[in-house]
């Protein structure tokens, strides 16, 4: 069993070079195709769920995240154990809601370059180095975690709803 088969988006999972490609795609599309929403739009709430904006912002404290975790398991002792963080939490104390959309997708889209930017360099021995998702004593390839990191992306862009 991989650990992706407990977050349900498994089958969204595309080989190492595909996936930094579908992430640079994402960074080109993502803020036409946001600035689509009307205000009201990006700020309706289904009962027990997130808006777009704070499905954006969620996706945000995942790039920081993930980009903690890209670094450091490049160099940290093996096998890199991950974090678990409180996702509710934090999208309620950066305030995802309240800030302007245009804010949030420049910093995505600055973070996920930066993203690329580092996973793009990541020696082909050093993305085999051994990772352990939380909540799990199995562990992944660092080039796993990556691939699972946009295939979260791409779970999430599908709440968004694009029109």
């Amino acid at each position: 069993m991989t650990p992706t088969k407990k977050y349900g988006y498994e089958d969204l999972h595309l080989p190492y070079a595909d996936s930094i490609q579908q992430l640079r795609t994402y960074i080109e599309e993502l803020p036409e195709r946001f600035g689509l929403f009307s205000a009201d739009e990006s700020t309706a709430r289904k009962p027990g769920k997130w808006s777009r904006k704070e499905i954006l912002g969620h996706l945000i404290d995942s790039g920081l995240n993930n980009l903690k975790r890209f670094t450091d398991a490049q160099f940290m002792p093996t096998p890199f154990v991950v974090q678990r963080y409180d996702m509710n939490q934090s999208v309620l104390h950066n305030r995802y809601q309240d800030l302007p959309v245009d804010h949030l997708l420049t910093y995505w889209q600055s973070l996920n370059r930066q993203i690329v930017y580092v996973t793009e360099a990541i020696p082909e021995t050093v993305l085999l180095n051994p990772v352990r998702p939380p909540d799990t004593v199995e562990t992944v390839p660092l080039s796993w975690l990556v691939i699972d990191y946009v295939a979260h992306m791409t779970h999430h862009f599908k709440q968004f709803e694009f029109k």
